[in-house]
């Protein structure tokens, strides 16, 4: 089955980008929770925008890709988060919440999509983090969560 992603599904490829699968995956997993989409000449004019965003999004090349990795892996980045006591939050560390904290310290912005986090972060202290910054640059950021 030819199909067009969505979304960038671990293994397969990025969004955009028109890959083959067998029938069972595309049809009973891929497009029902709209990672893909069925391959047609016209769905392919949508595949064309969709590259062009993630293109957009997408840090401009490896060198600088290599330059804000420096900027992560150089010192540790702090997040404030709400906490109550003995350490416990007040639910968890978004990907959100460590693109906002990775991007002032950056200097650029960062898509929260391209951070990959082992298990939910529910507690003060230090954490390690891996931001994919280009398809073959990934840093490992340290993270601080110390409350706000």
């Amino acid at each position: 089955m030819k199909i067009i992603l969505t979304q960038e599904v671990e293994n397969l490829g990025g969004a955009g980008d028109v890959v083959e699968v067998k029938d069972g995956y595309g049809r009973n997993y891929l497009i029902p929770r709209g990672f893909a989409i069925r391959w047609t000449r016209g769905a392919q004019a949508q595949a064309d925008s969709i590259k062009a965003a993630r293109a957009a999004r997408a840090v401009r090349d490896e060198a600088h890709a290599a330059q804000i990795k420096a900027k992560l892996e150089g010192s540790p980045v702090d997040v404030k988060v709400k906490a109550g006591q003995g350490g416990r939050l007040f639910g968890a560390v978004t990907a959100a919440d460590i693109a906002a904290a990775l991007g002032e310290a950056a200097g650029e912005a960062i898509d929260k999509r391209t951070i990959v986090l082992g298990n939910p972060i529910k507690a003060l202290g230090s954490h390690a983090v891996s931001v994919k910054l280009h398809d073959e640059v990934s840093a490992a950021v340290a993270l601080n969560v110390i409350p706000a």
